[in-house]
C-alpha cells in the first residue's frame, strides 16, 4: 500500500466551460495515512502514491465496505450526493479525494493548496508546518458571492443573466483566498468578524478575533490569545498574549522577507503599535510604538543597539521616551512591569 502525509475528501468548483479549479471545500481533511477510512479511501480510488486528486463515484463508495457511521464514508457519500444538485453559477461541483505525499513539498495543483489550507485551519498542522511555496501561482483569482465562487472572466454576463433571473447576487471580495469560516469552524474560538480571518489562518482553542482583528493563512495563536490587529502571513502569537487595537506584526509575503516573527507567550502589543522583531516570553510593547528591525534601542547600561539583537528575548519592556523620543528596552520585574494578562472570561469560548 502506498503512504501518504495527509489527505482530504472534497467537494470542487469548477467552471463549467473550462473546468478551471475554483475552490475545494474538504469536510475530511486530516494528516497521517493508516486509519482505517483512509486506507480504504486509497484503495477503493486505486491511490498509487505521489500527491494527486482523484475523482470520487458511487463505484469508489461500494468499494471502501466502511460502516456507513464512519466519517470518511460519511463525507464520501454527502459529496458524492451534493454533485447531483445544479448551481446556479455555471459551474459544476466535483466530488474529489486528494492525497499529499509529502507535506515537506510544495503543492502541486489548486486542490493540493486547498487542502493544506484547510490543515492549518483544522489545527492539523501548526503554522510553518506544511510547505506552502508557491501557494498564489496555484490558484486562481476569485469572484467570492453568496451563491457561491464564480470566474471574474465571465462574472458579469454571469450577474446579468443572474439578475434577470431573479437572482440578485452579493460579491463579498475578488482574491485568491477565501474566509475561513466558509470552510472551518475551529473550536473553542470567536470571530467577530469573518471577513477578516483568511482559509489557512490557524487559531488555537480561547482565541478571540475582535471587529479589527485580522488573521492572514500560515499565521495565527498557539494559545488563548486577544486579536484586536493585525497578524500576517507567517506570523504565530503565543498563548496568553494580546495582539492591541490597530497593532500590526511584520509579516513574510511582501518584499520578499523570509524572516518568521513569532511573538511569545503573555505578550502584550500596545495599540497601534508595531513589530518587526521576535519577542520572548513576556514581553511588552508600548502603544503607538513600531519595533523594526532597524530601530536603534537604547539599553539599561546605555549601550544602543539595533531592535535585531534584542530578537526573542524574555520579559522586555519597549517603550519611547517622552520627553526626548529614544526608544528604549528595560527589563520587566515585579508587579509593577504586570501588563494584567487576559481576561479569562473573554476567551472561555467553549
Amino acid at each position: 500500500m502506498s503512504t501518504f502525509a495527509a489527505f482530504g475528501i472534497g467537494l470542487a468548483t469548477r467552471t463549467r466551460d473550462t473546468g478551471k479549479v475554483l475552490d475545494t471545500w474538504y469536510p475530511v481533511a486530516a494528516t497521517g495515512g493508516t486509519a482505517g477510512g483512509a486506507v480504504a479511501l486509497a484503495d477503493a480510488t486505486g491511490y498509487e502514491g505521489g500527491t494527486v486528486t482523484l475523482a470520487l463515484d458511487a463505484d469508489v463508495l461500494e468499494g471502501m465496505e466502511l460502516s456507513a457511521d464512519d466519517p470518511v464514508a460519511r463525507a464520501a457519500a454527502a459529496v458524492t450526493a451534493d454533485t447531483a444538485s445544479a448551481a446556479p453559477t455555471r459551474t459544476d461541483r466535483v466530488a474529489v479525494a486528494t492525497f499529499i505525499e509529502d507535506l515537506s513539498s510544495a503543492p502541486v495543483d489548486a486542490h493540493d493548496v486547498y487542502l493544506r489550507l484547510h490543515l492549518l485551519s483544522r489545527r492539523e498542522v501548526r503554522p510553518h508546518g506544511t510547505n506552502l511555496e508557491g501557494a498564489f501561482g496555484r490558484l486562481n483569482n476569485v469572484v467570492w458571492t453568496d451563491l457561491g465562487p464564480c470566474d471574474p472572466e465571465t462574472f458579469d454576463d454571469l450577474r446579468l443573466a443572474l439578475v434577470a433571473a431573479g437572482h440578485p447576487v452579493r460579491v463579498s471580495s475578488v482574491d485568491k483566498f477565501p474566509r475561513m469560516t466558509d470552510y472551518v469552524i475551529p473550536s473553542g474560538v470567536r470571530v467577530a468578524d469573518a471577513d477578516r480571518v483568511r482559509l489557512g489562518a490557524h487559531l488555537a482553542p480561547g482565541t478571540t478575533v475582535m471587529h479589527e482583528g485580522f488573521v492572514n493563512f500560515n499565521a495565527g495563536t498557539l494559545g488563548a490569545s486577544m486579536v484586536e490587529g493585525r497578524i500576517s502571513a507567517g506570523v504565530v502569537v503565543g498563548d496568553g498574549s494580546d495582539v492591541g487595537g490597530g497593532a500590526s506584526i511584520m509579516g513574510t509575503l511582501s518584499g520578499g522577507g523570509t524572516e518568521v516573527i513569532a511573538v511569545g507567550e503573555g505578550c502584550l502589543i500596545g495599540a497601534n503599535a508595531g513589530v518587526g522583531i521576535s519577542l520572548g516570553d513576556g514581553c511588552v510593547v508600548e502603544a503607538g510604538l513600531y519595533l523594526t528591525a532597524g530601530t536603534k534601542v537604547t539599553l539599561p547600561d546605555g549601550r544602543v543597539v539595533k531592535a535585531a539583537e534584542l530578537t526573542g528575548e524574555d520579559h522586555l519592556l519597549f517603550r519611547r521616551e517622552s520627553t526626548t523620543g529614544t526608544v528604549v528596552a528595560r527589563p520587566r520585574e515585579g508587579r509593577s512591569g504586570d501588563w494584567g494578562g487576559l481576561n479569562a472570561a473573554l476567551h472561555a469560548n467553549d
